[in-house]
């Protein structure tokens, strides 16, 4: 089981952990909403829960609670740039669908 972090991710993560003046690292969750029924969560960590599996990649740490794991195990984090847009990116082999507007998936 592993949640992986590209490059640009982690400096864009550790640029806002900086800012903030705190922080452990960032948390990676789902949560239920949306027309494909599940949507991604991300807040910054500044106390981690106990059952939290934690990944470390280029000096960023990614917590992830027990219950989300499963629907993220293999997701790839990534931050980029498309012409005006800027944003985190998943890549998450246990995606099925998403919805039209890409703010929700099924697993």
């Amino acid at each position: 089981m592993a949640i992986t972090l590209t490059q640009n991710a982690a400096q864009h993560i550790g640029r806002y952990l900086e800012k903030r003046g705190h922080g452990l690292g960032l948390r990676l969750g789902v949560r239920t909403t949306g027309c494909s029924g599940m949507a991604y969560k991300l807040e910054y960590v500044d106390e981690p829960d106990s059952q939290d599996q934690v990944f470390e990649q280029h000096g960023i740490k990614i917590f992830v609670d027990p219950k989300s794991m499963p629907y993220l195990d293999g997701t790839q984090l990534d931050y980029a740039r498309e012409g005006l847009n800027e944003g985190f990116k998943f890549s998450n082999p246990n995606e099925k669908a998403t919805c039209g507007c890409g703010e929700s998936f099924t697993v």
